[in-house]
């Protein structure tokens, strides 16, 4: 094996594919980048679950195919100040030279690294990178940390005729972003693990093109665009019927400058204390919406806001995380605050944003 690329070129792909590795130690080529050159330059990496191939441009004088440490790799290129590198194997291990600098990495053989799987991609369909990226990071926060409920600890991704639809909820809140400009036949629905939505989240950020392929079946699916190729495994289970547990209607409505609710709450967050509770405190008649806070240690807060509020007067309280996480995914300068009564969800939205939408339960005191 013998390629010249650019510096850039491959320390990218060498750090997309980084991410991907496992650190099994039963099984140490999964710690591995698979390099392999036949019509050009593959960078390939997996951790069982989730694998990913990249293409690099490249001039190739011989084919061939090598795997050396992922971190070995890109501390080795990010070293290397020459823009030209020449990567080749020297009985069997990896050289790298440029610019009068030589460097030899063991490698391990390729025989064992898994094979990446494979998907159906004809059957996909089409989807805007910067919209997939923007639904999948609008929910995954939403999500549950742990996988003892794998359809909570994982996104949910509803492909229909001409729209997706991304939904995450750990039970105590809930975020959905619908996605249109979808074309394509294929309808499914996927449960992508938390873990890997994130990192597909990280892949689509670095990807150049503007429209990506996305198919699945039973049990992966598969991402591609721009020379990059990433597959992850899919949750068996069925996602909540989320749909049940929205408010139809609302006893009490507040709209709100979303800045000015952010600040609120951040204050509200300083006087919290370790439980991290908010009142919000809402009286349509006059005119008021307010938030307090209080805690042992600190102290307490009164926070009074202008805000356009109509229906019945309520008391309420929340987990100010709960409340503040959505904000920033919101698309609009105000948003509205729709209340279905006492110890019932309340739903946030944009008022410029129908695409969002945010569920959250209150606290029981």
């Amino acid at each position: 094996m013998k390629v010249t690329t650019t510096k850039e070129k491959i320390l990218n792909a060498v750090l997309l594919a980084e991410r991907i590795t496992g650190k099994k130690e039963s099984l140490p080529v999964l710690s591995c980048v698979l390099l392999e050159v036949g019509g050009d330059l593959l960078v390939r990496a997996t951790n069982l679950e989730a694998g990913i191939e990249i293409h690099v441009p490249c001039e190739i004088e011989d084919k061939g195919v090598v795997a050396v440490s992922a971190v070995v790799l890109s501390q080795t290129l990010r070293s290397i100040s020459g823009e030209k590198i020449t990567l080749k194997t020297e009985e069997g291990n990896l050289v790298i030279e440029s610019r009068g600098t030589k460097t030899l990495i063991k490698s391990i053989p390729s025989e064992e690294f898994p094979k990446l799987g494979e998907a159906d991609e004809k059957n996909g369909v089409s989807v805007s990178r910067p919209e997939l990226m923007r639904g999948i990071q609008s929910v995954s926060y939403a999500a549950s940390p742990s996988m003892i409920r794998p359809e909570l600890g994982s996104v949910y991704v509803s492909i229909k005729p001409g729209a997706i639809v991304c939904v995450a909820t750990d039970s105590f809140r809930l975020a959905e972003k619908k996605i249109s400009d979808v074309t394509g036949k294929q309808s499914t629905e996927l449960l992508i693990p938390l873990k890997h939505a994130l990192e597909l989240s990280h892949v689509l950020e670095r990807v150049e093109d503007d429209e990506i392929r996305l198919s699945a079946d039973d049990s992966q699916m598969c991402v591609a665009a721009g020379g990059v190729r990433y597959i992850s495994r899919v949750v068996d289970g069925t996602f909540p019927n989320y749909k049940e547990i929205m408010p139809k209607t609302f006893s009490t409505e507040a709209t709100i400058l979303k800045n000015d609710f952010a600040e609120m709450l951040r204050k509200a967050r300083v006087f919290s204390g370790n439980d991290q509770h908010v009142g919000l405190h809402v009286y349509p008649k006059r005119k008021i919406f307010s938030a307090t806070a209080r805690s042992a240690e600190v102290g307490e807060m009164s926070d009074l806001i202008e805000t356009a509020v109509s229906g019945e007067d309520l008391d309420i309280n929340f987990h100010i995380g709960y409340l503040a996480d959505c904000l920033p995914t919101i698309e609009s300068d105000s948003i509205i605050l729709g209340f279905a009564g006492a110890g019932k969800p309340l739903v946030v939205r944009g008022v410029s944003d129908p695409s969002f939408t945010y569920l959250v339960m209150p606290l029981n005191r």
